[in-house]
């Protein structure tokens, strides 16, 4: 017995050790960057916008289309930002008021260091319509932007009318051992080499845009990289993996439309899309021949498409109104 109690001491001395050793390799300081430089930059005009309730944190949106026009809440994925969705922005604002913004830790928004959770981006989300009087909107996103979209429409019902989401993030049973090992041993050790073996996932293999597009991806990290950027690279991670949208799913009463490419099969996504769609009381499936995770890049024009069909459809038109 005492044999077994000084490997265990051991283990947890060199455990704590190597969490020490991880955390003294600190991120560089926060370079303060508010707009893009080497990176590819946003056509759009580029606002900043100070949040009531997080201590005036800045924001960078960007608020495009007609003021009269429905509104529509695009919401990048996990450590992205605005240009993510520049292909969907243009078209989807022919017919909607579309509003993207970097949430605080990403982007060129304020990155400050604090635990990020999907709640504090919840609120985030809320706070910036409340700033701009916006009431009720769409609401629309991939990845961590898609699993957000979902949590919103649950949390508030009354604040969004559709929700669409692609490949969302959280479509996957809950795994809290996995979210406590991130969360313990996340670090700017070792944001580079899990980010890289994550990017292997974001793009199919033959998608002609993608190299330009890693390498875009990894300037603008170079640009923005700060404490508070592992901070929430680290802890949004772990908080998606602690959490499923199966729980949820069933109490999700708004309209829903689930868009999946039937390349993407990392964390199970396929298997995770189709789960939802069974669980949501009214949604609709469309799966993206031959695309990967990252459909606004891959086939941004079939997915604009789409989504714009599903959030300009009549009610009469949608499919469980008729039973179908």
């Amino acid at each position: 017995m005492r044999i077994g109690r000084e490997a265990g001491s051991r283990q947890r001395r060199v455990l704590a050790l190597a969490v020490g050793l991880l955390a003294a390799c600190s991120a560089p300081p926060d370079p303060g960057r508010t707009r893009p430089e080497a990176a590819h930059s946003t056509p759009h005009a580029q606002r900043d916008l100070l949040l009531s309730g997080f201590d005036l944190l800045r924001v960078r949106y960007i608020d495009v289309g007609a003021r009269e026009a429905p509104v529509l809440l695009l919401i990048p994925g996990h450590t992205s930002r605005i240009e993510e969705l520049d292909a969907l922005t243009a078209p989807l604002s022919r017919s909607h008021r579309v509003l993207v913004f970097d949430f605080p830790g990403t982007g060129y928004s304020e990155k400050p260091e604090r635990d990020y959770t999907l709640s504090f981006y919840e609120d985030a989300a809320i706070a910036f319509l409340d700033e701009l009087g916006v009431r009720r909107t769409h609401v629309a996103g991939g990845s961590l932007g898609g699993n957000l979209a979902l949590r919103l429409a649950h949390r508030f019902p009354e604040r969004f009318d559709r929700v669409a989401a692609w490949a969302p993030g959280s479509a996957w049973d809950a795994h809290p051992v996995w979210a406590w090992t991130l969360r313990a041993l996340g670090g700017y050790a070792l944001f580079a080499p899990v980010v890289r073996i994550q990017s292997g996932y974001w793009y199919s293999e033959d998608w002609p845009g993608r190299d330009d597009a890693l390498t875009d991806t990894f300037a603008y990290y170079e640009e923005v990289m700060s404490p508070g950027f592992v901070r929430m690279y680290f802890g949004m991670a772990a908080d998606q993996v602690a959490r499923s949208l199966f729980d949820l799913a069933p109490r999700i009463g708004r309209p829903v439309w689930l868009g999946w490419g039937d390349r993407d099969h990392g964390a199970n996504m396929g298997e995770g899309v189709a789960r939802l769609h069974e669980l949501l009381p009214h949604s609709e499936l469309r799966v993206f021949p031959d695309a990967g995770h990252a459909l606004a890049s891959e086939v941004p024009g079939p997915l604009a498409a789409d989504v714009e069909d599903f959030l300009t459809r009549s009610e009469a038109d949608l499919p469980w109104a008729a039973g179908r």
